[in-house]
């Protein structure tokens, strides 16, 4: 019996996700419905593949979509996490699963009892951050606690990154994600983190330059700003009692402390609107945030104002971006300055068609064991293979497809809305992303803690 596979929304992250399906479609007996607001920017590849459909689907079209999650077998939603809660209130009324990569919203988790009820999955954050992040600290974490262990430290970075052959700007860095989100990282709220049993804060203002170092074999060293709220798994982790845990998002070293301009300058702002923004040049844009002076030009007056000499990195990172330049516009209308900051940016950050991305992820976990502190240390680098076949997709989509699959044949098969931090769910997926080059290198190395000269003394 032919089982069909609804993919709702095939945007960038979901090539690999589609790759893998269509692969297994025949000896897993498959039909993969792709219903997108756009069926015609799908690929060829898989539009024109013998165990795929492609179809219109407005998400907004009840009737539509209603009909098209009551001819399915499972779900996978690949929109914009805003979005999944109408997919997913059908999904509990027609009785079908749902995989999603976002995280959980508040309207999602209200359902989890009726999920339950009907004994169905709802899985989500099961792609890359979050997802693989999820899986592979709870293997180790596991790992630790089964043998005895007492977790002290857990420490979490992951970093959407340009690889190393296609890094060709100062800045060390390409948009390989939702551009927005980079644009607005931070914002909402204090970073909040725990350290040593102390909570710490860090206001936006601040953020980035607050930065820890990272060293990966290989590739060099990294820098790691925080994540807005890193006690957001504390009890899903079971790591209630733990003395650090903090999650951050890395950057190459430099990228931190020159996008403090930006944010010093008010220019990542999104809460008011240029009502002028259509039409201005860049350079009328930068001068937007300085002070008025008849003889200064707009470059004098931004070097003054953020206390930069022109032989300086930070100056060349400015001028690489074209910001002052007079011809080129700004089509926004009644934009945000972030979003013109982001229009910019757009315009230097973008991969080219054979230019390759790059995903780091890092952990770190501190424990005690016999009365003895310890620590590993775990990284994974994946290196995309071009501007549709990322790292990000990859690590994105091959999770949630195979969760799809594993759901789809029963092996995954506790109820409820839920993230992947469970054995059942992590060790099939995790073992067979190694076969895709999706692996951990783990080391050893020495609890430090934060007070290095009390633990050597």
């Amino acid at each position: 019996m032919v089982r069909t596979i609804l993919v709702i929304g095939a945007g960038k992250s979901t090539s690999y996700l589609l790759d893998y399906l269509l692969k297994k479609s025949n000896e897993e007996n498959l039909q993969i419905l792709i219903g997108d607001l756009k069926p015609e920017h799908i690929p060829s590849e898989f539009a024109d593949h013998p165990n795929c459909t492609v179809f219109a689907l407005d998400i907004f079209n009840d009737e539509a979509r209603k009909k098209a999650v009551e001819s399915a077998s499972i779900v996978v939603s690949m929109l914009p996490a805003s979005l999944h809660i109408k997919v997913a209130e059908d999904c509990l009324h027609y009785k079908k699963h749902l995989i999603t990569a976002s995280y959980i919203s508040k309207e999602l988790k209200a359902l989890d009892e009726q999920v339950k009820k009907n004994g169905l999955v709802f899985m989500n954050e099961i792609g890359l951050d979050p997802g693989i992040d999820h899986m592979s600290a709870m293997e180790i974490i596991d790992r630790i606690t089964e043998a005895g262990g007492k977790m002290l430290l857990f420490e979490s970075f992951t970093g959407g990154l340009v690889a190393p052959a296609s890094d060709t700007n100062l800045w060390h860095y390409k948009f390989t994600w939702n551009p927005r989100n980079v644009v607005l990282a931070g914002q909402g709220g204090a970073a909040k983190f725990i350290q040593e049993g102390t909570y710490k804060y860090i206001p936006y203002q601040k953020l980035f330059r607050r930065t820890e170092f990272l060293d990966i074999e290989g590739y060099g060293t990294f820098e790691a700003y925080a994540n807005r709220d890193s006690l957001d798994y504390r009890e899903a982790y079971g790591l209630q009692n733990v003395l650090t845990l903090y999650r951050g998002t890395i950057r190459r070293v430099g990228f931190s402390k020159a996008w403090q301009m930006f944010v010093i300058l008010g220019m990542t702002d999104d809460s008011y609107v240029i009502e002028n923004s259509e039409g201005m040049s860049f350079r009328e844009y930068v001068n937007l945030f300085l002070p008025y002076s008849p003889t200064d030009s707009v470059e004098l007056k931004l070097r003054h104002y953020l206390k930069i000499d022109q032989d300086d990195i930070m100056w060349g990172k400015l001028l690489e971006l074209n910001l002052f330049d007079h011809k080129r516009k700004i089509p926004l209308k009644n934009a945000t300055p972030a979003q013109m900051l982001q229009y910019i940016l757009e315009q230097s950050w973008t991969l080219q068609e054979d230019e390759k991305d790059m995903i780091v992820m890092y952990h770190k976990f501190g424990y005690e064991l016999n009365g003895e502190k310890k620590q590993i240390d775990a990284n994974m680098v994946v290196i995309g293979e071009n501007r549709t076949y990322t790292a990000m997709s990859k690590t994105v989509g091959l999770p949630v497809a195979m969760a799809t699959l594993q759901i789809l044949n029963g092996k995954i098969c506790t109820p409820g809305v839920q993230i992947p931090i469970r054995k059942e769910v992590y060790a099939p997926i995790l073992s067979e992303l190694k076969t895709y080059g999706i692996r951990f290198k783990e080391y050893q190395v020495p609890y430090l803690g934060y007070n290095p000269d009390s633990v050597a003394g």
